[in-house]
């Protein structure tokens, strides 16, 4: 990933008031813009990357062109990659806007957080826009202030973008029915085996979720909803069977159990025992033992 920026514009009567306002980050790149449009004004603008624009004016006098249509400009528009928009003015406008361009790489990764993949990327190919920008309007004019004089880490800058982005796009209608998602026998066949390739060793949730491609959260959701445990619940389950296997069949001691399994150390692997067997690995050894 790493934004790369390849924009193209062709305008008539159209002039900047004042310089563009600009900085690059890693992923995303973020302009100011202060302008004016004469009667008949025309702009056609295409850009490999997906962005989101956001005016500060009412922008109702000017017409724009997507792939959703001809309308009346709104306060806030989500252009995706490879997507033309055209505007034509209909009266003599001044007006100022701020414009996030983003790499689409990262763009998808940003909304697989809350989204499946396949939806995030169905997200970003679908334009988007908004007439009422009064609940964003200042996330927005604080960005503008930190593009033209920085004066915290990247991050706020960076962060704010992420709000403006999350808040104009079609992602709260997008967000599936987490009720009835479910793991398929496959991917749970994945998971396992990556469990096992572990040697009974504790994943984090990022590691189960890679084994089949979803994001962190969304495997979270599905995971549960497919077998009623959160994925720590499972493999704590999971490392308990193998310690009982361990303690019937082989002469380790707990502390070696506690160690092959990854248990920080013999109580921790007492406790988690205790818990879902409701005896200790001793006792419950022994009472094999007897049998």
């Amino acid at each position: 990933m790493g934004y790369n920026h390849d924009f193209s514009g062709l305008t008539e009567k159209l002039h900047c008031v004042s310089p563009v306002q600009w900085r690059q980050f890693e992923n995303l790149l973020i302009a100011h813009w202060e302008a004016s449009g004469d009667r008949g004004a025309t702009g056609q603008y295409v850009s490999a990357n997906p962005r989101l624009s956001i005016f500060f004016d009412d922008m109702s006098s000017i017409s724009a062109t997507t792939g959703n249509g001809t309308h009346k400009l709104a306060r806030a528009i989500f252009v995706p990659a490879g997507m033309e928009l055209r505007t034509c003015f209909s009266k003599r406008l001044r007006f100022a806007h701020v414009d996030i361009h983003m790499d689409y790489s990262w763009a998808v990764q940003f909304l697989s957080a809350a989204l499946p993949r396949s939806m995030a990327v169905q997200v970003l190919e679908k334009p988007a826009e908004r007439n009422d920008i009064s609940d964003i309007e200042l996330l927005a004019r604080l960005l503008v202030n930190e593009i033209r004089n920085p004066t915290r880490h990247d991050l706020f800058a960076e962060n704010l973008a992420n709000c403006l982005i999350s808040g104009v796009l079609d992602v709260d209608q997008r967000r599936p029915d987490t009720g009835n998602a479910r793991l398929t026998a496959a991917q749970m066949r994945k998971v396992a085996l990556r469990f096992e390739d572990g040697g009974g060793r504790r994943m984090s949730t990022a590691e189960m979720a890679g084994a089949v491609n979803l994001s962190e959260s969304w495997f979270s959701l599905v995971f549960k909803n497919t077998t009623g445990m959160s994925p720590h619940q499972w493999q704590l389950n999971k490392r308990v069977d193998q310690a009982r296997e361990l303690l019937a069949d082989t002469d380790l001691s707990v502390a070696d159990i506690a160690d092959r399994l990854g248990f920080s150390d013999q109580a921790h692997l007492t406790r988690a025992f205790r818990q879902l067997v409701g005896k200790t690995p001793a006792s419950w050894r022994r009472d094999q033992q007897l049998r």
